[in-house]
This record gives structure tokens, sequence and C-alpha cells, in this order.
């Protein structure tokens, strides 16, 4: 059944393919606007001949890579407290579920005032954009473990530290998961978006590039690339991830 899937997918996008060099190739609008896939990926050739490419997405990968790991490591602490401890919840807490509304993107303007025009301010917007989706995730797997199960350890000794990272966190993991998932999107367009507005090396710094040079078919793709990297990542990473971790629990 996969495999009939994986046909029908293939196909599928060939059929887009070939659908847009008709169109591209029909006159109906001049290259410089709606350029082929042939075109697209002449730049993607000369993007990988001169190196750019991959030094762009090398550059925008270390600063996902940085920002994403902070986003996890403060969200699941964050999370963690304002489950067991009621009085965060209630202060902090609120606060977090009024930041999570703000897009990723808009923390850039204090993001250049706080860090300058460097990678610290993108590495800074891709953190706050993702840390509070693992944050209120942690929270939720933590706030439904059954109380049983965490008295039942706490009578076999577990306490403190021990508690969190032998009990509550392995109890909780599904959840985490779910918010790690929710974390990497947000952190993925925060990297991007923050790199158009930097104008800071990195794939951001490619579309931005292509834009200011009029060149279409640079922008599309460098769009495919990071619509292609955000598949990959998505689905040999966490979903594997995801699928690994919710057979084990036997939620699947």
């Amino acid at each position: 059944m996969a495999k009939k899937y994986t046909v029908w997918r293939i196909v599928f996008y060939i059929g887009i393919i070939a659908i847009w060099q008709v169109v591209a190739t029909a006159g109906v609008w001049p290259s410089n606007i709606f350029p082929s896939p042939y075109e697209v990926a002449e730049d993607l050739a000369y993007g990988v001949a001169d190196g750019s490419l991959f030094y762009g997405m090398a550059t925008s990968m270390w600063r996902l890579a940085v920002g994403l790991a902070i986003a996890i490591g403060g969200g699941m602490i964050l999370g963690i407290f304002m489950a067991r401890m009621e009085i965060v919840n209630q202060t902090i807490g609120s606060l977090v579920l009024g930041l999570q509304s703000i897009p990723s993107i808009a923390w850039v303007p204090i993001a250049i005032l706080w860090f300058g025009l460097n990678a610290g301010g993108i590495i800074f917007v891709v953190a706050i954009g993702a840390i509070f989706a693992v944050t209120i995730n942690t929270y939720t797997g933590v706030k439904n473990i059954d109380p049983h199960y965490i008295e039942a350890a706490r009578n076999m000794g577990a306490k403190g530290i021990q508690l969190v990272i032998n009990v509550l966190i392995p109890a909780a993991f599904p959840y985490m998961i779910s918010g790690f998932k929710q974390g990497w999107a947000f952190a993925w367009r925060g990297v991007i978006g923050a790199e158009l507005l930097f104008s800071y090396l990195g794939l951001g710094f490619l579309l931005n590039a292509g834009r200011s040079l009029n060149d279409v078919s640079q922008v599309i793709a460098i769009m495919l690339v990071i619509m292609g990297i955000g598949l990959v990542i998505d689905g040999f990473v966490f979903k594997r991830l995801e699928n690994k971790v919710m057979s084990r629990w036997g939620l699947r």
C-alpha cells in the first residue's frame, strides 16, 4: 500500500512540473515573471556549482539547530515548572499563552536592537519563536500524567531531578514530541524570515538577493530548497521519531 501511494505521489509531482512547463512556455507571462522549471533548475545548478547554495543551507541549518536546542531545553524546563507549581502556571503560564500568539517575524525588530545585524539576533528569533510551543506541550504532557504513577515513583524513592528525568519526562514524552515538531516548524519559518530581514547570509539572504536582482528563478529555486528541507526533516526525523515513540507507548 505504501509503495502504491509513493507511485501516486511521484506521478502527482511530475504532473505539476509538466503543467508548469507548459504554462511557462505558452508565452502567457514573460520568463522574468514566470520562469520555467528548466530555468529554475539552472539557477539551482549555478548555486551548487559556486557553493553558495550549500553555504546558505549550512548557515541556516546551524542557526536553526542552535535556536531549536535552546527552545527545546528552555521549553521543557519551563513547561515542567508550570505543570508542577501552580503559582508558576498562574503567572508565567499566562504570559506564555500571550507570547505564543506573537509571530516569530515580529521579534525581528527587537532582535536587531538587542543583538545587532548578526547571527545572535537570528538565533534569538528562532529560539523565541519555538520555545512557547515546546513549553505548552510539555506542560500538557506532565499535567496528563496519572497522579498515582507519580506517587508510586515517589514511594520507590524517586524525587527532585531524579523524578523529573526518570518519571516525568518519559511519561510526558509523546506530548513533548508534538511540541518539538511544532517548535521545529516555527523555528524553520523564523530562521528564514529573520534572514530575509537581517540580510545576513543563509537561505533567507539568498531569497532576498534574488528579489533584489529581480531574479524570479532564484527566488523560486530557494523556495523549493526551503520546502524540500522542511519535508525531509519532518518526514525522516520527526515523523519517524513520533512513530517510534507512539509505538513504544502503545498509542499506535
